[in-house]
């Protein structure tokens, strides 16, 4: 049996979501079985750990910062994310993030996250953004790459803010 090559991207079922949800800090809660045949993690392996368990090394840490500075507000969110597998493969989804609240307090008790598959002209766009945003991040720092980004999308538009800009990549190009 040959292993699978590191490196190779999954083709994604576009008829299927991948959906996860998370307590308050990110550890992942439910995933449903579409999530454990990609990534390649069983739900033992998964279930309490934090969800950065298949981050991407190639993903921005600036995209995650404002993520999570939107959805702790209580606000949705969409995102283009680049994950790994266990296996080492990657995989391209759109990501539409979701606040869960207590039903009595109003509190946020966690996130769900429901993931598919998305065009190749999307991510060959974002791609290009997130490399920038990797490399100033490699030679300066975060909040470097931030400003890079705020001043990317005030460059596009005066009115797209990052929780926007997957929305709005079309138009960009």
């Amino acid at each position: 049996m040959n292993p699978t090559p590191l490196n190779e991207e999954i083709v994604l079922d576009p008829k299927r979501y991948i959906v996860s949800e998370t307590d308050k800090k990110g550890k992942i809660t439910f995933c449903n079985d579409y999530f454990i045949e990609v990534c390649g993690y069983s739900k033992e392996e998964l279930i309490g750990k934090p969800h950065s368990i298949i981050r991407h090394p190639d993903m921005p840490k600036v995209v995650f910062k404002l993520l999570w500075e939107t959805i702790s507000q209580g606000k949705n969110i969409n995102a283009v994310v680049k994950n790994l597998a266990k296996d080492g493969r990657y995989y391209w989804i759109f990501t539409e993030f979701e606040s869960r609240r207590d039903t009595d307090t109003g509190e946020i008790i966690g996130y769900h996250a429901a993931r598919k598959s998305i065009s190749k002209h999307v991510i060959e766009i974002i791609a290009g953004l997130y490399a920038e945003l990797l490399e100033i991040e490699k030679m300066e720092d975060i909040v470097a790459s931030e400003k890079y980004l705020v001043n990317f999308l005030k460059d596009k538009g005066d009115d797209i803010e990052f929780a926007n800009i997957m929305e709005e990549i079309h138009r960009f190009y």
